[in-house]
């Protein structure tokens, strides 16, 4: 509550019902927030997100895809997506692969008329970032995006440096998540 009285309006969070139970009522005494979903979304969770999320950072697959296009459809609000990349090809990671991107871009955009703002990243940890920036900062640009989410707080400066838009500092500004 300290930042949102200090009129910080971006928040993060990695779980809808975890946003939820945090944001509904604050969101409603202020308006001018902006939620962002950082986390992996489920699709039976698709609903309740488009509901209180502002942004969604993480469409990784097409299931999810059409359905946030369908409850998009049963509602006047749009939320601004970014595509969740593999931008190492990792099996322990979702997110589109780079051979597949433009096809999904084209096809978010084009045949479920999704808000897609931008591309997000989550580079290997063990492995300098800057590599894996640089190539989504050129992968943005081939689709004519300008928006990235990537950088997290022990990288962010790298993240700057290739132009993200939108970095995730939490564990900097609150500390280490207590589960």
């Amino acid at each position: 509550m300290p930042l949102v009285d200090f009129n910080h309006i971006h928040f993060g969070e990695n779980k809808v019902q975890e946003a939820e139970n945090k944001w509904k009522s604050i969101k409603l005494k202020y308006p001018n927030l902006k939620l962002h979903m950082l986390g992996p979304l489920q699709t039976n969770k698709a609903k309740k997100a488009l509901q209180l999320f502002d942004y969604i950072h993480s469409l990784d697959n097409e299931k999810l895809a059409k359905k946030l296009s369908a409850n998009e459809k049963d509602s006047t609000k749009k939320v601004k997506i970014f595509i969740q990349v593999n931008i190492a090809d990792e099996k322990q990671k979702s997110g589109i692969p780079i051979k597949d991107l433009s096809n999904f871009y084209h096809y978010c955009k084009e045949n479920l008329s999704l808000n897609i703002i931008g591309l997000m990243c989550l580079p290997p940890f063990d492995l300098d970032s800057n590599e894996f920036f640089n190539t989504l900062k050129g992968e943005a640009r081939k689709l004519q995006l300008k928006d990235l989410s990537m950088g997290m707080s022990n990288d962010y400066e790298k993240a700057i440096n290739n132009e993200s838009t939108y970095i995730r500092l939490g564990t900097a500004i609150f500390g280490e998540r207590k589960i």
